[in-house]
């Protein structure tokens, strides 16, 4: 009965429990629904159900295996549904548990250490399911410090391209809320997978912080760079030239259309501006980028003179994708792919809001990066690099 996804024989379970246990069946209730829930996420990502023949069937049902979980209304007994290829895992029951768990312990820390309000204690008590005490959270913030330490750590290997971004959190640094940097480091491997590198908390975007941070990859076995995707950041560059001195640069596309906007002293301009560049960057080669842009220079020299400098100086650091094979050009020219990793990471610490001290900035962070870099690897391949 667990392993059904049929929805009455499910409400009749339901109904009989509540009638015979009333809410002392919670955590039987519970276990009902999540089994069932599992059945039904492995039929959509089998695209058939049981015993179903269908051409958009992708892999077979391959039994249950035994699982136990902790929860707030007692230990569950579930059943996670397999599939013969491997490669499934289902959401409903894991899926977050981790940066669920650091986000808790984020909001928990708060409390313990006296910067929260009543209402965050009030919050504490209703999402972390535990006695909040100072023990009891180092206790359970070890636990998982240890399995993102251990991920935070993995040796690396070859990665052909190099995508590189960092993001602002507050964080309580000695009795003092800052603004400190998370820097964040994407690959993508010779069979065109996407994975999170390394991620780290630092005072800044400095070099020192930077020239760390890659230095750290290095240590881990990063090798085979050919291309390095980033904004223009000072400190970044003055890094990327001392540890990767070698590595063609692609400067963000995309920061570089926002930053041309501030060199354009007529409204009515702006529109026309953007359009320029986007033909630029959209040219079918080097050559013919290169060609665009003498134009372009030359258009806006009489009435945008700073702009068309700027453009001058700063656009062909757009063009090192134009290198790569083109099928690549779109994926290459922006960091686009981490700016989404960004946005999920604001998703979750948005609400800590602000966070008491790094380790636990870095827990979180670390938690959602991960789970990130985990669904990569089951998702379809980001480039064809054959």
């Amino acid at each position: 009965m667990a392993y059904t996804s049929d929805k009455n024989k499910l409400l009749e379970e339901v109904l009989k429990l509540l009638a015979e246990d009333g809410f002392d069946g919670i955590g039987e209730l519970l276990r009902i629904v999540l089994n069932a829930a599992m059945v039904v996420e492995r039929e959509k990502y089998l695209g058939a159900t049981s015993y179903e023949r269908s051409a958009e069937r992708r892999d077979y049902a391959n039994g249950f295996k035994p699982k136990t979980v902790q929860t707030r209304v007692g230990e569950l007994a579930l059943a996670v549904p397999q599939v013969r290829e491997g490669g499934f895992y289902p959401a409903s029951l894991e899926k977050g548990l981790r940066s669920e768990r650091a986000l808790k312990l984020s909001i928990a820390e708060m409390y313990v250490q006296g910067v929260s309000t009543r209402k965050v204690a009030a919050i504490t008590e209703q999402l972390c399911g535990f006695e909040v005490t100072s023990s009891q959270v180092s206790r359970a913030a070890a636990e998982l410090d240890t399995v993102l330490e251990q991920w935070r750590k993995r040796p690396l290997g070859a990665f052909a391209y190099l995508i590189l971004d960092a993001r602002y959190e507050k964080v309580r640094v000695n009795n003092v809320v800052i603004d400190e940097a998370v820097l964040v480091a994407v690959g993508v491997d010779s069979s065109g997978r996407r994975q999170v590198l390394g991620v780290s908390v630092a005072l800044s975007e400095a070099e020192a912080h930077w020239r760390t941070f890659l230095q750290s990859l290095q240590e881990r076995g990063l090798t085979g760079v050919q291309l390095i995707i980033s904004d223009d950041h000072a400190g970044l560059r003055a890094a990327r030239q001392a540890i990767l001195p070698s590595v063609p640069w692609q400067r963000c596309q995309f920061h570089l259309q926002q930053n041309a906007q501030a060199y354009v002293t007529k409204q009515d301009l702006r529109k026309s501006v953007a359009a320029d560049i986007r033909a630029i960057f959209n040219a079918p080669s080097r050559v013919d980028a290169e060609r665009l842009l003498k134009l372009t220079v030359h258009k806006y020299a009489q009435c945008q003179s700073k702009l068309a400098s700027w453009m001058e100086e700063n656009l062909p650091e757009g063009f090192t994708v134009f290198q790569f094979p083109a099928e690549h050009w779109r994926r290459l020219r922006t960091t686009n792919v981490l700016e989404r990793v960004n946005k999920e990471i604001r998703r979750r610490t948005r609400v800590a809001t602000l966070f008491p001290n790094e380790a636990s900035c870095l827990r979180l962070v670390s938690a959602v990066l991960m789970e990130i870099s985990d669904d990569w690897q089951t998702d379809k391949v980001y480039l064809n690099m054959s």
